[in-house]
């Protein structure tokens, strides 16, 4: 008997959710005053970076309205009320990049109280990867993609500036040279130790182009014969069975990622 009467006592959480009155959590929401706190604006920013010509690239656009009219930005905007963060960065990517199906992470969260004009808002970055030739068939007529010059070595960080394939400097708006900044130091940390470079590469590929984007990402030459040891030995690739055609000299071997997380 006493172990039915055990089985039956309700804990006194069960007991407050289930119970009507002015002390339940029910009666609580339904008085809260959200307006009691200030609440800032949140947008979501996405870097859409790429690797070609030894250089790293991302895309931006000109901003044709105040503020920073006439500045360059990264593809942003306010998070709705009924997405998740990473629903907002993939509908941005898909609306003002005109992408979808690629690889992005959650960056880094840009919160400095004067970042924006207009008022007090948070910028939730993220980072999508995309394969150069991919970006040039899918992004719109109206964006750049923008060299990266990266001023710094190694991981130590700090805002990068945007240039045109001329060397023409794009001024950035808010502070994306800060948040394309925080994307080669996060890319440059996670490249020996994740996946993460492949996603810049065809499907197939030479180990020569894999070593032209790791040593892009770094912005400094590897050893070739100790890389490619490395990258063989790593479970990371494996080769396709087919050979690189049109070229004049020995074509080479083409491989292709083993899928695993980037992350």
């Amino acid at each position: 008997m006493y172990a039915t009467m055990a089985r039956s006592k309700k804990s006194p959480v069960e007991t407050a959710s289930v119970e009507p009155g002015r002390d339940s959590e029910a009666a609580f929401l339904a008085d809260y005053d959200v307006s009691k706190f200030e609440r800032p604006s949140v947008a979501v920013d996405v870097v859409v970076m790429t690797a070609s010509g030894g250089a790293l690239k991302a895309l931006v656009y000109k901003r044709a309205e105040h503020p920073h009219r006439g500045r360059y930005a990264l593809p942003g905007g306010f998070i709705r009320m009924d997405e998740s963060l990473e629903q907002a960065a993939r509908r941005l990517l898909r609306d003002k990049a005109g992408l979808s199906d690629v690889f992005i992470e959650q960056l880094y969260t840009f919160g400095d109280v004067r970042r924006d004009p207009r008022a007090r808002v948070l910028s939730v970055s993220y980072v999508a990867l995309v394969h150069a030739e991919k970006l040039a068939n899918h992004a719109p007529k109206d964006v750049v993609v923008a060299e990266l010059v990266v001023p710094f070595a190694g991981e130590t960080g700090g805002p990068v500036e945007g240039h045109t394939a001329s060397g023409e400097l794009l001024p950035l708006a808010f502070d994306h040279a800060l948040i394309l900044g925080m994307a080669v130091k996060r890319l440059r940390g996670k490249l020996d130790y994740t996946p993460v470079g492949f996603q810049l590469l065809p499907d197939e590929f030479r180990l020569r182009d894999l070593q032209d984007v790791h040593e892009t990402i770094r912005g400094e030459p590897v050893n070739k014969d100790s890389f490619r040891r490395r990258m063989l030995a790593s479970g990371l690739i494996e080769a396709t069975g087919a050979r690189e055609a049109d070229v004049s000299n020995r074509p080479a071997e083409l491989y292709r990622f083993i899928k695993r997380s980037a992350t």
